[in-house]
């Protein structure tokens, strides 16, 4: 009963190495999400690896963002300490005239600039990376942000990695499956080789030939009797007490009264 109850369970977890997939990338979601958002941080304790882990996780995954390149767009990735807020297009300013503007203006505190990391560089780009102004075309000589696909690593990172350990749970899914069928064949002959051994010695000759079965009676038979086995399995070391509610009623007096 447990070797089969074992087996079930290994069964259980190779089909939740192709269930998770929704979790997991909810889980990438939200930790890359916090991991940008924290990217400036590096002067901050418990935040200051993070710059480094996401350049390092951007060159090797070769992606950009979260979703995209354009995540750098909506956050301020740039540390305060190397911004000179006395500069014009700096400051906090009300005042928001067009798109680059608005990039490039302190929106609700933070300095926003249609700009990435370094780490977002495609090193396949004929081209030297341009990572500032990537949207204004005209900042660039013989340069088309919508086409330059050579120039970042386009996949988000999200993406990316779900890919990667996608990729990664289902060999490990398929392998346990493997496993799991390997096991359930063995013990399916182990077990007509157990009922036919029985039923020879039933018949006094192991060399006659004799049957073999899975299961003796039916499977809501089988099941209802390993359940009652369960239940009773602490019964035996009970004390009764149905003479009288005295344990002790039947045990003789180790010493005699004088």
């Amino acid at each position: 009963m447990c070797t089969f109850f074992f087996t079930f369970c290994v069964l259980v977890g190779a089909l939740m190495c192709y269930s998770m997939h929704g979790e997991l990338e909810e889980s990438l979601n939200l930790g890359l999400t916090e991991a940008i958002r924290f990217y400036k941080d590096t002067d901050t304790p418990g935040r200051c690896f993070l710059k480094r882990t996401v350049d390092l996780l951007q060159i090797e995954f070769k992606c950009c963002g979260n979703n995209g390149y354009k995540d750098w767009f909506q956050i301020q990735w740039i540390s305060n300490r190397y911004l000179d807020m006395s500069k014009k297009d700096v400051r906090v300013s009300d005042l928001v005239i067009s798109y680059q503007d608005r990039l490039r203006s302190n929106v609700q505190g933070k300095y926003l600039m249609d700009g990435v990391p370094f780490s977002c560089c495609n090193i396949n780009s004929p081209r030297p990376c341009i990572q500032q102004q990537i949207s204004n075309n005209s900042a660039h000589f013989n340069y088309e942000h919508q086409t330059e696909e050579l120039n970042l690593w386009m996949k988000g990172c999200r993406q990316a990695l779900l890919e990667y350990y996608t990729h990664i749970v289902q060999s490990i899914g398929l392998t346990v499956l493997i496993t799991w069928l390997f096991e359930l064949s063995v013990l399916t002959g182990v077990r007509y080789l157990q009922t036919s051994l029985e039923n020879g010695l039933r018949q006094g000759d192991l060399n006659s030939e004799s049957d073999g079965w899975l299961l003796e009676n039916g499977l809501m038979e089988t099941a209802r009797i390993n359940l009652n086995i369960i239940k009773n399995i602490g019964k035996c070391n009970q004390i009764d007490t149905a003479n009288n509610g005295d344990p002790n009623i039947d045990v003789p007096s180790s010493s005699i009264a004088h």
